[in-house]
């Protein structure tokens, strides 16, 4: 099988979890508990807390969470009878649903425009903000099309307009894959284990110390009082061990990556494929469409030769069309036929060119057959 869906999830690191085992088997003890069982367990949870802190600054701490979507709601609750709160058209679904039911619920949330890419236009979100605002977030990379936001620089104008805003940015689809370092504008990040190779079920919430938030979830007063509940230690101490490896071999990664994207772009027939993605989008994320034809038919197609790719958004597939698309400025014609493949740090240039050469034979074999 060759895997090209990886923004949807990826195949949990087999060494690692390897490693960790033991937190499933004899050492299955309580984190929380006071005897030694406890203790050494609680100390495997500090040494993953320490591997993700290491991405970060010294003013920054790391929250556990469930998954990246509770890290957003963490942030962004607590400002919704705050003034007013903004995000853009592209965010994903854990913040973009959030900010719907809000608005529902009589909050003033506002949503800015996208280009092409999915990357917030600028100014265009620095008109949506006044000194009412209380929080703006903007996903780092988009996960549909691998838009990328300087989220740095986005900051800093924000914290320009209105210094007391709270900057928050989903950065599920960025962490352990682009070489960027988040600075002191940034006041909250979230992250989650499965997209870099660790398991489901674990993320976290990256914060200024100096932020306060009140908890989502109550309890025992675990994660400093901010995300009650027994931690998922398996989880977790595989969730440190994948960031550090991927900590260390970002720059190599990214480089491997953008050498093996261009080379998949390289192969394609741009006659019978239209390319969404530009050359400034992560090169882990590559979105084009079958202009025409169904998304999901190529897809099933070339799962017939092994190969696993997205149609877009795992989290919003139900869905006949890319909300995100969409709110890009494209057409039915395009958005039907969305396609989304997504690489990994495991991905090969053989996998990627199999995939270029057979997604190029289903495409043209479907035209052929559609405008005979």
């Amino acid at each position: 099988m060759i895997y090209l869906d990886n923004a949807a999830t990826t195949k949990p690191d087999g060494e690692i979890l390897k490693k960790n085992a033991d937190l499933y088997g004899e050492n299955f003890f309580n984190p929380s508990a006071l005897y030694r069982g406890g203790l050494d367990v609680k100390a495997r949870i500090e040494s993953a807390r320490e591997k993700i802190n290491a991405y970060f600054n010294k003013n920054y701490e790391t929250i556990f969470t469930s998954c990246g979507s509770e890290a957003d709601n963490t942030v962004i609750l607590p400002y919704a009878k705050r003034g007013n709160i903004v995000t853009t058209a592209g965010e994903h679904s854990a913040i973009y649903e959030t900010f719907k039911a809000l608005k529902a619920r009589g909050a003033d949330v506002r949503f800015a425009p996208v280009d092409k890419c999915g990357r917030v236009i600028k100014e265009k979100l620095l008109e949506l903000i006044d000194q009412k605002t209380s929080l703006v977030t903007v996903v780092h990379v988009n996960n549909e099309t691998g838009g990328v936001n300087d989220i740095n620089d986005l900051a800093k104008a924000v914290k320009t307009k209105n210094p007391s805003a709270v900057f928050h940015s989903d950065g599920v689809q960025a962490f352990g894959k682009l070489p960027y370092r988040i600075d002191s504008s940034v006041d909250a990040y979230s992250v989650s284990a499965h997209k870099i190779n660790g398991v489901k079920g674990v993320g976290a919430l990256i914060k200024k110390k100096a932020l306060t938030l009140p908890p989502l979830i109550f309890g025992g007063g675990q994660e400093f009082n901010l995300r009650s509940g027994t931690e998922n230690a398996f989880g977790i101490a595989v969730f440190g061990d994948a960031a550090e490896e991927k900590r260390l071999k970002i720059q190599d990664n990214y480089l491997k990556i953008c050498e093996i994207k261009n080379k998949f772009l390289s192969s394609l027939n741009f006659e019978n494929i239209k390319l969404i993605s530009d050359e400034n989008c992560s090169p882990y994320v590559i979105s084009l469409s079958a202009e025409g034809l169904r998304g999901e038919v190529v897809q099933h197609m070339l799962e017939e030769f092994g190969i696993i790719i997205g149609t877009g958004s795992a989290c919003s597939s139900r869905h006949r069309h890319s909300r995100v698309l969409q709110e890009c400025g494209y057409l039915d014609k395009v958005l039907d036929g969305a396609l989304r493949i997504s690489f990994c740090s495991a991905t090969t240039e053989q996998d990627a060119l199999f995939c270029a050469e057979k997604l190029n034979e289903c495409v043209k074999k479907l035209k052929g057959v559609m405008y005979k």
